[in-house]
């Protein structure tokens, strides 16, 4: 979900990389059984898109011998493409690879699930009763999804018309109920937690709504997207957009309505109204997406890294832990009050770079990170909003053009440049964000 980039800078990242990608899938990292030692200058736990580019990122400073990452999965998703898997425009193998040619070289993969954080004694606990010990740890565990949380779900995914965009399991799900869609309501929800991609859920329902025009069922079709939020987008520029689009289209927008159960024989889904305890409503599906509530990993709440929520507690301009100065953390398992997003991600992880790099010499860290993330908006099967905003809700906007209006070079960029960007430029550590572009695109000015 990472913004706009220059092409120059793609071509070179490729020609770059070309070389890498042929030894690739010959590495081998060491699991949680064979790790060489328990102790490492920096370990980082969670092999996602934050871990991997800050184990890419200090691998340089420390040797990539010092660095390790737990990770218990064998396989790594580009998850900002499953909105076009969802709606039959990519398939989910092209969003998947080997966790084993993701992990950057000569780093250490101690595959095992974190059980227990005891930063008073600079530990970390793993699930296969092994203890690692570290100098400087990074925090790049993720959020967690709680289909459980809706009554009826997640068995309510064995029925046909039933998906969800959020999890490899579900995806393909809701392309099987969007192409067998015969006629009745369309129901796209948004829970009441914060989520990853917050754009998500309305965006399988704007490609939802083109599927139908284009296989002429449209008229068949009542388009409904139920949403926990008071507002349909969080910033003003690019909710009164979509707004308009939700006219042009005849697309049903209700807010403060939060999915509280799905019953899949019946076709029914249950929602409460926010702004009025103990009221709810019953509708109707032939198709139903959900978005489900989400939280912070188990394994932080309650810990003595988390904030009253669960989420890790760190400073949102700097990325270090509040109470331990060699803790830090990036991404959707942190505190920091912005879009949860792979852009996000992206701009941390340059701010982390060099927090982590002043902290390494016993200097006082001096890069603040000013809330930048981004959302894709696809609108269409080749239209994206590309909305970009920092800290205040305020735009930030990479090009210099209206970024709020429809545009096919975006959609471009969404489907085909940024999973490149992604592979070849995030996870090897050298993407941080298109700040150094906004300021070249806008004459210095931004």
């Amino acid at each position: 979900m990472m913004a706009g980039v220059l092409h120059p800078q793609l071509l070179l990242l490729s020609r770059q990389y070309c070389r890498v990608s042929s030894v690739m899938n010959s590495q081998i990292h060491t699991s949680s059984g064979l790790a060489a030692k328990d102790h490492y200058t920096v370990l980082v736990l969670g092999g996602g898109s934050g871990g991997i580019t800050m184990a890419a990122r200090l691998k340089r400073k420390v040797g990539a011998e010092n660095v390790a990452i737990v990770e218990p999965s064998e396989t790594h998703y580009y998850q900002p493409i499953w909105t076009l898997v969802g709606a039959g425009a990519k398939t989910v193998a092209s969003s998947a690879r080997p966790t084993a040619s993701v992990i950057p070289s000569g780093v250490t993969w101690v595959k095992a699930k974190v059980a227990e954080f005891d930063p008073e004694n600079n530990t970390v606990h793993t699930d296969s009763g092994k203890k690692i010990s570290y100098d400087y740890l990074i925090v790049a565990l993720g959020l967690e999804l709680h289909y459980e949380k809706i009554k009826g779900l997640p068995e309510a995914f064995e029925h046909p018309k039933i998906g969800s965009n959020y999890s490899v399991q579900t995806v393909e799900k809701t392309w099987n109920a969007l192409r067998n869609f015969k006629e009745g309501n369309a129901l796209f929800t948004f829970p009441n937690t914060p989520v990853k991609c917050a754009g998500a859920p309305q965006k399988i329902m704007y490609l939802s709504d083109a599927f139908l025009r284009k296989t002429g069922k449209r008229s068949k079709a009542n388009i409904i997207y139920n949403t926990s939020l008071p507002v349909l987008f969080g910033v003003k520029k690019y909710a009164d957009a979509l707004w308009e689009i939700v006219k042009k289209r005849d697309l049903n927008v209700n807010l403060r309505q939060n999915l509280i159960e799905v019953r899949a024989d019946q076709q029914e889904a249950v929602f409460e109204n926010l702004d009025k305890p103990g009221e709810t409503e019953v509708l109707k599906f032939e198709m139903l997406h959900v978005t489900p509530p989400m939280g912070p990993p188990a394994v932080l709440k309650g810990s003595s890294l988390d904030d009253a929520g669960g989420w890790l507690d760190v400073d949102k301009y700097n990325l270090q832990h509040k109470t331990y100065a060699n803790v830090f953390g990036i991404g959707d398992c942190t505190n920091l009050p912005t879009s949860k997003t792979g852009a996000a991600v992206a701009a941390q992880s340059a701010v982390l770079d060099r927090t982590v790099s002043r902290v390494l010499k016993k200097q006082t860290p001096d890069k603040a990170y000013d809330g930048y993330t981004s959302c894709p908006l696809v609108t269409s099967y080749n239209t994206v909003i590309l909305a970009e905003f920092d800290y205040d809700g305020q735009p930030l906007e990479t090009f210099p053009v209206d970024q709020s209006k429809e545009s096919r070079v975006m959609y471009h960029m969404k489907a085909d440049v940024m999973p490149h960007l992604y592979w070849h430029g995030l996870l090897k550590g050298f993407w941080g964000g298109p700040g150094p572009y906004r300021t070249i695109m806008h004459l210095g000015m931004k």
